[in-house]
């Protein structure tokens, strides 16, 4: 893994020009080329022999890496127009021209991702599911529809850690076992009753279970709140491929602002909650109460991923309102506001109509006692 750490070095975006006509070519989401924008010739995209390699969590202590307070904005000098731009992303466009800007990774100090899941969604796709996300919000107003339509939603490659570990856990619990008991009560007519009343016995619980994790995610990028990216799941991973940067071409691609010693700590956290529950069906019975778990990792893994998010970001009554799309699934996981005339105008239709079946009702009931 030594190759995938730098002790730092200068700033120079990766060139992909184009065969054909020589302007930068792209990413086309969905597919395994890069394409130009203008001519429309595409090239491949070859990983080799590489392959997506997960790492013992021993290394983190020997190998050098820049921390990540350390590391300033990284200057792009754009090779089709000559502009600089001082970004904090791995991959960015040029601010002048829109020419792809992607970092050599071994340049920036930091641990180099492994594998990357590409877009499978390109802006079309991504509209389409906007524009089904935003129609099942009845009370949403109008100005959202425009988010569908925005040609600022921004595809963005988010980092995340992800590890794997063996686990052997043993516990102290307690099982609890129902019983009933006849009881006699008195009615609300003065009556006597009787019912099965249901108590729990407890017996004391231990025992030893074991469970393989296999890539736990954790964000590795405080941008977007963890807990927005977490209910995007779940990722194809899978699908996911060696890293190169040209899928990086034409998108943006946060690098990561949590080391992967703290992020350990979370997939620790996300792994014991999943031991908690194995140790809930090891107990059995009726209820269970899990009271202390002593867990040991064996054969600890991580490797850092990239993974494909569409961010849309839209300004409604002075906030910034913000939706998510998975880019490999068409997730959509969004903040919307509501809109108190749309709410005010289905409150009075459903007076209306309120007020319309009781008028019939009792129209109903009058004509009736004419008739009797």
């Amino acid at each position: 893994m030594t190759d995938s750490f730098t002790q730092g070095g200068t700033t120079s975006p990766s060139a992909f020009p184009c065969g054909g006509c020589g302007a930068r070519v792209e990413f086309a989401p969905g597919t395994t080329v890069l394409r130009c924008p203008y001519c429309g010739h595409q090239q491949e995209i070859t990983a080799g022999d590489r392959q997506i390699t997960e790492h013992a969590i021993e290394e983190l202590a020997v190998l050098p890496r820049k921390p990540v307070g350390s590391i300033g904005n990284y200057v792009y000098a754009c090779q089709r127009c000559g502009a600089r731009t001082e970004s904090s992303e791995s991959a960015t466009l040029c601010q002048f021209c829109r020419s792809p800007l992607v970092m050599d990774p071994n340049s920036t100090g930091q641990i180099v991702p492994e594998g990357v899941l590409p877009f499978l969604l390109d802006q079309r796709g991504v509209h389409e599911a906007l524009r089904k996300w935003i129609s099942s919000r009845w009370f949403a107003p109008n100005a959202l529809k425009k988010v569908s339509s925005a040609e600022s939603t921004r595809g963005t490659y988010l980092p995340h850690w992800t590890y794997d570990s063996q686990t052997y856990s043993a516990y102290v619990g307690a099982r609890g076992e129902y019983y009933y008991v006849t009881e006699t009560y008195t009615d609300s007519d003065g009556r006597q009753q009787t019912r099965q009343v249901r108590h729990t016995r407890w017996y004391p619980a231990s025992g030893q279970v074991s469970r393989f994790f296999d890539d736990v995610l954790v964000p590795a990028s405080l941008i977007v709140p963890p807990d927005k990216l977490d209910k995007l799941a779940p990722w194809p991973l899978d699908r996911a491929v060696p890293f190169q940067p040209q899928y990086m071409a034409g998108f943006h691609a946060l690098r990561y602002d949590v080391e992967p010693e703290p992020a350990l700590d979370e997939a620790k956290v996300r792994m014991s909650r999943v031991i908690h529950e194995d140790c809930r069906r090891d107990i059995g019975g009726d209820e269970q109460r899990v009271e202390a778990v002593n867990t040991n990792y064996a054969n600890l893994m991580f490797k850092l991923m990239l993974l494909p998010v569409w961010i849309a970001t839209y300004v409604y009554a002075g906030k910034n309102w913000q939706v998510l799309v998975n880019g490999s699934t068409g997730e959509v996981l969004g903040d919307r506001p509501y809109s108190k005339a749309k709410i005010a105008v289905a409150v009075l239709v459903a007076l209306l109509v309120v007020g319309v079946i009781l008028y019939f009702v009792v129209t109903g009931q009058h004509h009736h006692t004419r008739t009797r």
